[in-house]
């Protein structure tokens, strides 16, 4: 029996207990692929489409679900966003046992949604707060929590497309 391609999602690695990486303990998973190539990247080694490892997406839900002291999943990159059909599957499962999903993505909100993909607006309905922009070196700051550069927003995904424009999270 051939597997399907999409059980499998490529990462370059695993934080199975973040703090820095959204509100509350986190799972952060980080995707591998990334063609926004950031000056200054944290994670450069994510960059390569043909990096990292495939790693079963149920392998993902049982390490989430087995963990209490979680308070949900984090999506990070590379760019999360051009592996989103695994994404999904993970969110899904996720959000039924009332853990949330954060997603970072070097692509704005605006972006994203005029992509007009149906399965990046999935993977983004499904998510609870989207941390977006490219990282931008001159606007650094360690002072910013959960984003890298000043120009990043935290996005409460769930208000901005109800109210279908932006609407940022204090969190």
């Amino acid at each position: 029996m051939k597997s399907n391609v999409n059980n499998f999602v490529r990462i370059s690695g695993i934080e199975y207990e973040s703090i820095v990486d959204g509100p509350g303990i986190r799972y952060t998973l980080f995707t591998q692929g990334c063609p926004h190539h950031c000056e200054g990247c944290h994670n450069p080694q994510t960059h390569s489409f043909d990096g990292g490892v495939l790693i079963p997406v149920d392998k993902i839900i049982n390490d989430v679900l087995l963990n209490p002291l979680l308070s949900g999943i984090t999506f990070s990159g590379g760019e999360p966003f051009c592996q989103p059909v695994p994404l999904i599957k993970i969110a899904n499962e996720i959000t039924k046992h009332n853990k949330d999903c954060i997603i970072y993505s070097g692509w704005t909100f605006e972006e994203l949604l005029n992509v007009n993909n149906p399965d990046i607006y999935k993977l983004l309905s499904l998510c609870k707060y989207l941390i977006d922009g490219k990282f931008i070196l001159e606007k650094k700051s360690l002072m910013l929590k959960f984003r890298g550069s000043s120009n990043q927003r935290i996005i409460d995904i769930q208000e901005s497309l109800k109210s279908n424009k932006v609407i940022e999270a204090d969190i």
